[in-house]
């Protein structure tokens, strides 16, 4: 029997995975946050180390039996960043392993496609896109909001606040947004909300975007609008990825990972519309299992293994996996 590992780090959490060839769930490691940028060099390998222990332990296998691993790892953005990674993976598994190598945003296309090829957004705490196309051209964004990339749930809170901003500088239409976060924090007024804030006495996080969408649910028209904003954005960070694969005029799954998907339909609804607009044979598919899943087919797909077997197999054991743990 072979075995194949996925791992899926991030700003917050990280996943290991190991499943056989037959696609069957047999162990499976949780640790903390695993983004270099986040911990350090020497914090990533130790929390790549500990998630393979325990999901090696688990299944019962040593790490030397491992026949092919897919990492999807946050912070892998660039190619200065390939080698400090790689010679991780070679120290916490073996150098002559097989082993794919790809951004955490990206195993979410392995996970939520049949075919390993389309377009994923990923939209959590911030937001980013990749794309393949079936020759295995790759597109991609930067994933930074810095460059005009918006719409995850940090850069979703802080459109709010500057609509709050508009409202108390009379630069804007008023909005119940206003009230929300005052509330959220304790303020007595927008004064003293935006005083608060600059002066670090309030601190309001990514963590607050349920609470704009409740807003938004309740018939607030500025809230709503920013709604619609995010799932114009992120469907304008998939057009441009399908553009630069060139499968916009192609029949392909858009698949949408993360937690920001589950605010509001509006969100799903409007990137549907934008890019069915450029793409009218684009599906929109909600990922519902952990990326991880991804991250392992990856694995299976640098030595050859049938992915195509596997994957519904994979994905109907770790959905009972995550069950069985859950109760």
């Amino acid at each position: 029997m072979r075995y194949f590992l996925g791992i899926d780090t991030g700003a917050t959490k990280s996943h290991a995975l190991i499943a056989d060839e037959n696609g069957q769930v047999c162990g499976m490691g949780v640790s903390g946050p695993g983004n270099w940028e986040v911990v350090g060099w020497q914090g990533t390998e130790r929390v790549l180390d500990e998630i393979i222990g325990q999901a090696t332990k688990q299944a019962g296998v040593s790490r030397a039996e491992i026949t092919g691993a897919g990492f999807g790892l946050a912070g892998f953005d660039w190619p200065e960043d390939r080698q400090p990674h790689e010679e991780i993976i070679k120290r916490v598994l073996r150098p002559d392993l097989p082993f794919g190598l790809v951004n955490d945003a990206f195993v979410g296309l392995w996970a939520g496609t049949s075919s390993g090829w389309g377009v994923v957004v990923g939209a959590g705490t911030s937001c980013n896109c990749y794309g393949r196309n079936p020759q295995g051209d790759v597109g991609r964004v930067t994933g930074s909001s810095r460059f005009d990339e918006n719409a995850g749930s940090g850069e979703f809170v802080m459109a709010a606040l500057q609509a709050v901003s508009r409202e108390w500088s009379r630069r804007g239409p008023a909005t119940k947004l206003t009230q929300a976060f005052c509330e959220r924090v304790g303020a007595t007024d927008a004064g003293d909300l935006f005083a608060g804030l600059m002066r670090e006495r309030y601190h309001i996080w990514a963590d607050a975007a349920p609470m704009v969408f409740a807003v938004a649910e309740e018939g607030d028209a500025v809230a709503l609008d920013l709604v619609r904003w995010a799932g114009l954005e992120l469907g304008l960070l998939a057009l441009g990825v399908g553009r630069q694969v060139d499968i916009l005029d192609m029949a392909f799954d858009v698949v949408l990972a993360g937690s920001f998907f589950k605010g509001s339909p509006l969100v799903q609804q409007t990137m549907q519309e934008t890019i069915q607009a450029i793409a009218p044979q684009a599906n929109l598919v909600r990922l519902t299992v952990p990326p991880v899943v991804g991250a392992v087919l990856l694995g299976m797909e640098q030595v050859g293994a049938p992915t195509a077997v596997a994957r519904p197999n994979l994905i109907t054991h770790i959905q009972a996996y995550l069950a069985e743990v859950a109760d």
